[in-house]
């Protein structure tokens, strides 16, 4: 069922934001050098790799490591990239790894394939065996703003009380903290 309400929902948003992809496709590259889509090496499902797929909010030549390592993360984004965070407009183009069932709209966010601390704890807490999502619990209980146990926690509680009615709590929150910016750090 979850996976029938995804590839539904996808194709409908695809549809509906088909005009804000070539809009902020056309803002990244010409506001930056490099291409307007970056493809960012993510753990899903049982711990395997895919590439996911986001608009580029950084320069091309930031270290592939979570923004919270960089030293001064503002230093390396692109013009309109810190507004493409705030307004999550750089998650759109996740919608294709939702459609290849990589993701799912609702479950932990992927974390990057480095962050060995975050994928050792979710290993931990069996969250490793679930779709991850573009929105979840976490995002909606803090977002960047969360330490990584705290997150991980967060990210159990879903695993342990999965549901629709929960996934479409969770999509309405989203929508709520997307408009309000509510803790994004970058």
């Amino acid at each position: 069922m979850k996976r029938l309400f995804d590839l539904l929902l996808a194709l409908l948003a695809g549809c509906i934001l088909a005009p804000a992809f070539l809009i902020v496709a056309c803002m990244v590259k010409l506001t930056s050098r490099g291409p307007a889509i970056y493809w960012s090496d993510r753990v899903g499902k049982e711990n395997q790799i895919f590439k996911m797929p986001k608009f580029r909010t950084m320069r091309i030549d930031t270290p592939a490591v979570a923004t919270h390592l960089l030293d001064n993360p503002d230093q390396y984004l692109t013009p309109i990239g810190s507004f493409l965070r705030k307004s999550s407009l750089d998650e759109l183009p996740q919608l294709w790894s939702i459609l290849n069932g990589d993701m799912s709209f609702v479950g932990p966010r992927p974390a990057l394939f480095n962050q060995h601390d975050l994928i050792a704890l979710r290993t931990e807490k069996q969250v490793h065996t679930i779709v991850p999502g573009l929105t979840g619990w976490a995002q909606i209980n803090g977002r960047d703003e969360l330490p990584i146990p705290q997150k991980v926690d967060l990210d159990a509680y879903y695993f342990a009380h999965q549901s629709l009615a929960l996934d479409i709590k969770i999509l309405f929150l989203t929508f709520f903290k997307v408009i309000k910016r509510d803790g994004v750090t970058h």
